[in-house]
């Protein structure tokens, strides 16, 4: 097969303001320097004239760039901003919801040497970088469909539901499904991706070029190759997070060659002690040097993420539950772990108020509705304090790790790339039983 083209969602807005840093191609005119298109009653307005769609391709796709003004990142993050960001490839124009959405056109590889410069940063060990490109090509893959089938032909996965709900559960899950227009978007929703914006090393490029076309697989499939900042010491398992699916290759285990013995964390007297201690594990790891090649400057103002404790006031709990679930609970008398995953995240939180009790579910849903932007995981124990008449002042959290915790741990990964250890060995630490294939 042939390296295949990926179309990245970047920004979504009324109007779009975009330089053109080398002349490109639109309906057979020659056009450079600082354009503006607009949404117009459903429409693109650009130059005086309505476009429903409009594609501003490269006279020389090695070289030609493009600039977009403004674009979000870190979107709900407690880091999210806007910053100018530059692109190879193509530039696309939509409407979509009474918005214009800018996507880039572009070679996975390509593609690809950005990722691994924008998820991480493209300082980090040559393995490191060689394993995220594979990681990152293959959860590509995967979404793209493309599947080495014996007949040739690709695999289409039906589209499942992503929540259900009833009187007394809201159980929700975000898979990049949502995106009908576009392969993936840009942000952490799927994979940072900001274009030619963090200047890629040689070391980055090596990385994509030396792995080219390589992916992980299991039975004849591409893997769905979830990664995350940080597993806390322990990987969770897929349907934790998502669909209710098993991977063979995203299993329960703990991050560590030395200390294999990892212990049941779906018991809560088990995930209270796990995570109240420090259990040795690669991501167990304070040195900077290692962190600041896995984390770019803006993840860098997140600390303590191996382990960590947040503190909320009763007031500011009830206003927050109320402000990011829709949900009026009144006052926050408890909230009890219902279900827990093999890392010890809670998949179901049970919220009691003095109006309404819910369970809500999956990780990500718990940690959106206790934050105002994400709490770093939902592997978490709680305190109450200063109770008074059975209502509690105060709740304490106390978490492990960053993010879902399914997959690669970028942290732990970049920790094995220090050690010495291949890529190959790293990638295979984290997907168990897997195998690397090269597709094109």
């Amino acid at each position: 097969m042939n390296e295949p083209q990926v179309h990245v969602g970047i920004l979504f807005e009324p109007q779009i303001a975009f330089e053109l840093l080398a002349p490109y191609h639109i309906n057979g005119q020659e056009v450079s320097g600082t354009q503006v298109v607009s949404y117009d009653n459903g429409s693109i307005l650009w130059n005086g004239a309505l476009y429903q769609e409009l594609l501003f391709t490269p006279l020389t796709d090695a070289t030609s760039s493009f600039e977009l003004f403004d674009v979000t990142i870190g979107i709900n993050f407690h880091w999210e901003r806007k910053e100018n960001q530059r692109f190879l490839g193509s530039l696309k124009f939509i409407v979509e919801h009474e918005k214009l959405t800018g996507i880039n056109v572009i070679g996975v590889e390509d593609y690809l040497t950005s990722v691994i410069s924008s998820e991480m940063s493209a300082k980090a060990s040559l393995e490191l970088l060689k394993a995220h490109a594979v990681i990152s090509r293959s959860w590509l893959l995967d979404k793209l469909n493309i599947t080495k089938q014996p007949d040739g032909k690709t695999e289409v996965r039906p589209s499942a539901p992503t929540f259900y709900v009833t009187d007394s559960e809201f159980i929700k899950w975000y898979e990049c499904d949502a995106h009908i227009h576009f392969d993936v978007c840009a942000d952490d929703h799927c994979q940072r991706y900001q274009g030619i914006t963090r200047a890629s090393t040689p070391l980055a490029a090596e990385a994509t070029s030396s792995t080219r076309g390589e992916v992980i697989m299991s039975d004849g499939n591409v893997c769905d190759a979830r990664f995350s900042k940080c597993c806390g010491g322990a990987f969770e398992e897929f349907a934790s997070c998502w669909a209710t699916v098993s991977h063979s290759y995203l299993q329960k285990k703990r991050d560590s060659q030395t200390n294999t013995e990892l212990p049941d964390l779906r018991i809560e007297s088990e995930a209270d002690r796990w995570i109240r201690t420090s259990p040795e594990a690669f991501c167990n790891t304070t040195d900077k040097q290692v962190l600041a090649q896995v984390l770019n400057n803006y993840d860098q103002e997140t600390t303590d993420f191996y382990r960590w404790k947040v503190t909320y006031e009763q007031a500011a709990l009830s206003k927050l539950i109320f402000e990011r679930s829709g949900i009026d609970y009144g006052q926050i008398i408890d909230l009890i772990p219902v279900e827990r995953g093999v890392s010890g995240r809670l998949i179901k939180l049970k919220i009691v108020g003095s109006k309404r009790t819910m369970t809500i579910g999956k990780e990500l849903e718990i940690r959106r509705t206790l934050s105002a932007s994400h709490l770093y995981s939902s592997a978490f124990v709680i305190d109450k304090v200063d109770t008074v008449e059975g209502v509690p002042g105060q709740f304490i959290l106390t978490g492990a790790g960053w993010g879902h915790g399914v997959g690669l741990c970028q942290i732990g990964a970049a920790v094995m790339g220090e050690q010495g250890y291949a890529y190959d060995e790293i990638l295979l630490h984290y997907y168990i039983g897997a195998t690397i294939d090269k597709l094109y």
